[in-house]
């Protein structure tokens, strides 16, 4: 099957999104990635297309979650380290211009060869965000008061607590 090169339908955003899932899903063991890796295994995705002027502005800046947004908003990506990139997860923090913004390109957009890509990120991001809160101490805690009064409404218990207080 000859890839189809859809690249005048296909956004900036999306080809990046594609990008570097490709490569974490080459990559498991990998968190992220340089910019230079992105665009060499960008080269390299002949379903694509030849890469377009702007796609390495849209992995430096444009696509990047908790980078100011200049001038697009899109969550596409997440800086992970100066010069080092991974996909956008849900949960992940974002600068406050790009909340709510695209982070995922619709199915009607990918390409069908890239159609498999959703299955495999749904995945990815369900096991990081289990990961995220395994790893973070605070967010482990979440709920671990309750049972304290679980047989009566909060209100009711703070003032038990306060009781004989002067």
């Amino acid at each position: 099957m000859k890839p189809s090169i859809v690249t005048a339908d296909l956004t900036l955003a999306d080809e990046a999104w594609v990008t570097v899932a490709l490569l974490h899903r080459e990559n498991p063991s990998l968190t992220d990635f340089s910019v230079d890796e992105i665009m060499r295994r960008r080269k390299r995705e002949g379903g694509l297309g030849p890469m377009r002027p702007g796609f390495r502005v849209h992995v430096l800046q444009h696509c990047v979650a908790n980078r100011p947004s200049n001038p697009g908003r899109l969550r596409i990506l997440f800086e992970s380290a100066p010069g080092r990139r991974r996909l956008y997860r849900p949960g992940d923090p974002c600068h406050p211009d790009r909340e709510g913004a695209k982070s995922v390109p619709t199915a009607e957009d990918l390409p069908a060869e890239y159609q498999n890509l959703f299955r495999w990120y749904k995945s990815y991001a369900a096991a990081s965000k289990a990961n995220l809160k395994a790893m973070d101490a605070l967010l482990a805690l979440r709920g671990s008061g309750r049972a304290l009064w679980a047989d009566e409404h909060a209100d009711e218990y703070v003032r038990r607590l306060r009781e004989g207080w002067e």
